[in-house]
């Protein structure tokens, strides 16, 4: 669930008081809920193409095999979690967090009620290849949005801060860690998960720009 790439400069540093303040609140908040849906519908798609996943939602999956709950429960569950590093870090939530930590699994385990797994392979290819597109154009919807990043991907800006590290450095430990984790537990691992490291980064950093809004403190 990190699909941020490197953030154009029209992406405004807000607190969260700011992000409510900052100008055309209509459409952000429809493109920000757009966006975390087709977020969580991405997911649900990846999952019943079972062909492999991405780090974060390879941890998700690993925690299911032991635990008698729904994968979205357990990502809401991991997004508080990962909320509670935010504190040491010193960084704010905003509304794009919060509703990014519910919304997700939400629409997750709605995808997963109301889709049923393929067994063609070229279906659950096409599956996959759908959930990693739609993914990215999600990742762009809410983040472009500028109402605050996500836990995870908060998580690695804020480290990234406070350590003075590259991104690149801090987030591919981060990834490399959980997707680890994740497959010790019996996580997803598979094609899906090269396709989808290797494809997210490049189809973000395109459809980013195109969907981020324009607010007065980011052109100043």
């Amino acid at each position: 669930m990190t699909a941020t790439a490197e953030a154009p400069r029209a992406l405004a540093a807000l607190n969260p008081i700011q992000q409510l303040q900052a100008g055309q609140l209509p459409r952000r908040l429809v493109q920000l809920y757009v966006g975390l849906t087709l977020y969580g519908a991405s997911m649900g798609l990846m999952i019943q193409g079972n062909l492999g996943l991405d780090p974060w939602d390879v941890l998700h999956s690993g925690i299911t095999k032991h635990l008698d709950v729904s994968f979205g429960t357990v990502v809401i569950a991991m997004s508080f979690v990962v909320l509670l590093g935010w504190i040491p870090l010193r960084q704010w939530p905003g509304l794009g967090t919060i509703s990014n930590a519910i919304v997700i699994g939400l629409v997750t385990d709605l995808t997963l009620s109301t889709v049923d797994r393929p067994d063609a392979l070229w279906l659950r290819i096409v599956f996959m290849a759908s959930g990693i597109v739609v993914n990215a154009l999600a990742g762009a919807l809410y983040i472009g949005a500028q109402f605050g990043p996500g836990p995870r991907d908060g998580l690695m800006t804020g480290l990234v801060r406070r350590t003075g590290l590259s991104v690149r450095l801090v987030r591919t430990t981060l990834e490399v860690t959980v997707l680890a984790i994740g497959w010790l537990l019996g996580g997803v691992v598979g094609f899906g998960t090269v396709a989808y490291a290797l494809a997210i980064g490049p189809l973000v950093h395109f459809l980013l720009p195109l969907f981020t809004v324009r607010l007065p403190a980011a052109t100043k």
